[in-house]
């Protein structure tokens, strides 16, 4: 039977092929033929596969039911539907073929009116329109290839983020060949991007701590990482769409920002062709440094809005920068000494950075504990201790990137903890939306305390590790050295931790010197960062309403409009803005279309 299929083959070295086909009705006797697949070669074992044709009952299986058994006594089974996807990788083995099956990764809402959607759709999206965050369906999320923890160890980062990335991004949406060019755009190593040709270098601050360097990037931030590959995401996209049609796609991208989420979305955004960036802080709550890398980017399609009083963030709901974000928990992996008990120590606002982790866990990374590194904004602290998640005002600190009452991220967490079930958590969601309050007890707490540790030490340890071991941490790295200090003094003493550095210290330099006080020494600010202080700047003072800010936004996309030819913008959702408080979908991760005619 002729096989119905957009059929992707990619040869990726003389031993190795992805190949994938889609399932139709008169497709279900044979996946794939046994001289296609060259499953045997030469005198290698025999291998054996079994399919059926829908509604055959000859071997009393059920329709869509593809079995394919080789060596050993566990074939990998597949429970296939019409319009799927099965993808099969191939791999030499000797004189033979290793052969693993999966299927393509579709995305749903966490809150459950929202199925099927494609990775572009998700990434496009931001937010579901019942306004829960996107996942991996739950059959589809995939799974660490055979022996990958050996295979990827030496790989450079951008091959590393290939490799992963590759497992959630299915080629008929992004080629492999295209990822390759995405990633190396995003992770190239130069003074206008990365300073550091590692990307994420590991570094050993003592026997059984190491600092991840995640601040190389452009901004000085660890949120590099995601929006600098989020940006050409978006221009991928949209660069696709304009081709094939007459109208011309563009993406206005709303976003809020409590620290360095801003500045990383515009430098992962600027200069991307068809895209407007807004970007809303609290006027007068966020660092210097981090003000003037925003407002010193002059270009006609970034807008910073320094909003009047108090602005809640609601941060890193894309699943693109999750996605992104998973990579470096590899590469720290396979560059640690040892892989016994392995920890990741986090700094913890949004719940974007740990999350990674929990799914590169879920993935099949060997990690023993994740660790909740968290300021006097202790939410998380709170819900992990007692199962509590009650919503309170924000404290102001020296970590202000953590400054946050609410972590945006946690839904997709209490959705894996609630089994994966959108009724579990939009009845869970509906109540805290209400009252500000959600409690998790008996077996389900036991459960997130067996997956995290927790600690709210935010003592600077700053100046005990410059005096000590010649190291300088920013304050939201430093709650993280001190939340693993504490794991290792009391409770687990033989782990070794891996420490997310997510700042460069000199975006903190004040607080820095302060702490240090007369051992400070000759600290001094990175000269790029010096630099910003004597560029100009521009930013709109706006008062904290959904009105002001919606009609900024539409009056300048018209205003851009009108000079490119015509167009028009869907109004900004009120699922997004939200009446009483401003809260606005974190930078780079919102997306609003505009057709220009």
């Amino acid at each position: 039977t002729p096989r119905q299929t957009f059929f992707k083959e990619e040869v990726r070295d003389d031993d190795l092929t992805l190949r994938e086909e889609t399932i139709a009705p008169d497709n279900f006797t044979r996946i794939s033929e046994m001289d296609h697949l060259n499953m045997s070669r030469d005198d290698g074992p025999p291998a054996k596969e079994e399919a059926i044709r829908e509604g055959s009952t000859t071997d009393g299986i059920e329709c869509g039911r593809a079995k394919f058994a080789f060596q050993g006594e566990n074939p990998d089974e597949l429970n296939l539907k019409e319009g799927e996807v099965i993808r099969i990788l191939e791999k030499r083995q000797g004189d033979w073929w290793a052969n693993s099956f999966s299927k393509m990764t579709k995305y749903r809402s966490t809150r459950g009116d929202v199925r099927n959607y494609s990775f572009e759709e998700a990434v496009l999206s931001g937010l579901a329109s019942d306004r829960g965050l996107f996942v991996p369906e739950e059959d589809s999320f995939p799974s660490l290839p055979p022996n990958a923890l050996t295979e990827w160890a030496s790989l450079s980062y951008q091959d590393l983020a290939v490799e992963i990335l590759s497992l959630f991004i299915d080629a008929k949406e992004i080629p492999r060949r295209d990822l390759e060019v995405l990633v190396k755009k995003a992770y190239t190593f130069g003074d206008a991007n990365y300073r550091h040709k590692d990307v994420a270098p590991l570094v050993k601050v003592k026997d059984n701590l190491h600092v991840l360097e995640l601040f190389h990037g452009p901004t000085f931030a660890f949120k590099d990482i995601a929006l600098q590959f989020l940006g050409h995401l978006f221009e991928y996209f949209l660069e696709r769409k304009n081709k094939h049609s007459d109208s011309v796609h563009q993406v206005t991208v709303v976003g809020a920002t409590s620290g360095d989420t801003g500045s990383s979305a515009i430098y992962g955004l600027r200069n991307k062709k068809n895209v407007e960036v807004f970007i809303l802080y609290p006027n007068g709550r966020v660092s210097d440094i981090q003000e003037q890398q925003m407002t010193s980017v002059l270009d006609d399609s970034v807008h910073n809005l320094a909003v009047q009083y108090n602005l809640g963030a609601v941060n890193s709901i894309n699943w693109a920068r999750i996605l992104a974000q998973i990579v470096y928990y590899f590469y720290a992996y396979f560059r640690l000494p040892t892989h016994e008990k392995v920890a990741f120590s986090v700094p913890t606002g949004n719940f974007g950075d740990i999350l990674a982790g929990f799914y590169a866990k879920r993935l099949g990374l060997p990690l023993d504990k994740l660790i909740v590194a968290t300021n006097d904004n202790d939410i998380l602290h709170r819900f992990f201790s007692s199962g509590k998640y009650h919503r309170t005002h924000v404290n102001h600190t020296t970590s202000p990137s953590m400054d946050i009452c609410v972590s945006s991220n946690f839904e997709r967490y209490l959705f894996a903890l609630g089994g994966d079930d959108a009724v579990v958590l939009k009845d869970w969601m509906t109540k805290f939306e209400s009252t500000g309050k959600l409690t998790v007890q008996g077996s389900l707490l036991k459960k997130a305390q067996a997956d995290m540790s927790w600690t709210q030490e935010v003592q600077a340890t700053i100046k005990q590790y410059h005096v000590h071991h010649d190291y300088l941490f920013d304050p939201h790295t430093a709650i993280g050295v001190a939340a693993a200090d504490h794991y290792l003094e009391s409770e687990s003493p033989d782990a070794t931790v891996v420490v997310l550095a997510t700042a460069h210290y000199g975006k903190f330099l004040p607080t820095v010197l302060d702490a240090l006080k007369e051992d400070g020494g000759e600290v001094k600010q990175h000269p790029i960062l010096k630099a910003l202080e004597t560029l100009p700047r521009r930013s709109h003072l706006i008062e904290n309403s959904v009105v002001s800010v919606k009609a900024f936004v539409e009056s300048h996309v018209q205003r851009r409009d009108a000079k490119e030819g015509g167009g028009f913008l869907s109004g900004l959702p009120q699922s997004l803005l939200l009446q009483g408080s401003l809260v606005v979908a974190a930078a780079g991760l919102v997306a609003f279309y505009a057709l220009k005619k």
